[in-house]
């Protein structure tokens, strides 16, 4: 800790990380279990990566946007998951200030990324439903590596602006989160100064990933009602079918903040948030391409296209 000029004031230099300190007698089982789920994370996006990059059949609008959200995701858990297992290892990890406003810093602007993409996967969807004949012509390669582009962008601004607010604070204590990574709350809760500002910047700045969630709602209400009006039952099928893998991906990416980020503090359990936590930070980047793999006929057969070229 260091002196500030303010009396006996110290500000913290390093941040004791206290993970899952509490269930000590499970370690080995959590670091077995959650290095697993990184592994084969890591696999399956880099395999949907190499499918989307060596098979001409993946080389749509669709896959491309997959691609970019299994780069994230491929970026999200390597940020997340080694300090985690650092610290059920040796039962807590110091990580210096820096180091968790960079974490911090990474973390949000690759969830607000994440809010960007998948409102340009709902886009995509609602073009390909409901303006068939003009799709090819309004989601074309220009339009889809702007919609890539600006989402990566917009997110690293957003959480740039957040990052400005809190790095003007003085944290002096005491220096232990109860967390297994550094989120905004925890880290401000150590804060010894005025964080009025930075909760004022954050409540105005939320409005701007709350934007593509209500252009992706927008764009399942248009999907649904244009499906609605499909005369035939295979017909209804089909247009849900080419949606169906999305919308089990949004609804897991936003049921899991809803539930950890706006439900009441009071009634929620330490252990039940950091559970929660672990759904998006660990276990969506694992089941996101599952998700859009197993039940995709497309991504089946690449996987055989790819293998015999190999």
């Amino acid at each position: 800790m260091k002196e500030t000029g303010s009396g006996n004031l110290t500000t913290i230099s390093h941040i004791l990380l206290l993970g899952f300190g509490d269930l000590k007698e499970l370690w080995i089982l959590l670091f077995t279990g959650f290095l697993a789920v990184y592994i084969i994370s890591m696999a399956a996006n880099l395999l949907l990566v190499v499918l989307v990059v060596l098979d001409p059949h993946l080389q749509t609008p669709m896959y491309f946007f997959l691609s970019s959200l299994s780069c994230l995701e491929m970026v999200s858990t390597s940020n997340i998951s080694p300090v985690m297992l650092a610290g059920l290892q040796m039962g807590n990890v110091t990580i210096s200030l820096g180091g968790c406003l960079a974490q911090l810093y990474l973390f949000g602007a690759l969830a607000t990324v994440e809010c960007f993409l998948l409102a340009a996967m709902s886009y995509d969807r609602y073009l390909a439903v409901c303006r068939p004949l003009h799709y090819p012509s309004l989601m074309d390669g220009r339009v889809c590596g702007q919609l890539v582009v600006g989402s990566w962008v917009g997110g690293f601004l957003f959480m740039g602006i957040v990052s400005l607010s809190l790095i003007a604070l003085s944290f002096c204590g005491p220096r232990e989160i109860d967390h297994y990574f550094c989120d905004f709350q925890p880290l401000l809760e150590l804060s010894c100064t005025d964080i009025s500002v930075v909760q004022m910047v954050t409540f105005f700045l939320s409005f701007i990933p709350a934007s593509p969630f209500l252009l992706t709602v927008a764009s399942y209400v248009c999907i649904t009602c244009a499906v609605l009006r499909v005369p035939s039952a295979s017909g209804r099928h089909k247009a849900f079918s080419t949606c169906s893998s999305h919308l089990t991906v949004v609804t897991l990416f936003y049921g899991t903040l809803v539930a950890v980020y706006m439900s009441p503090r009071d009634g929620m359990g330490l252990n039940s948030s950091k559970a929660l936590s672990l759904l998006y930070t660990v276990l969506t980047p694992l089941l996101n391409p599952l998700i859009y793999s197993l039940r995709n006929q497309e991504v089946i057969k690449a996987c055989g296209r790819v293998a015999r070229i190999v």
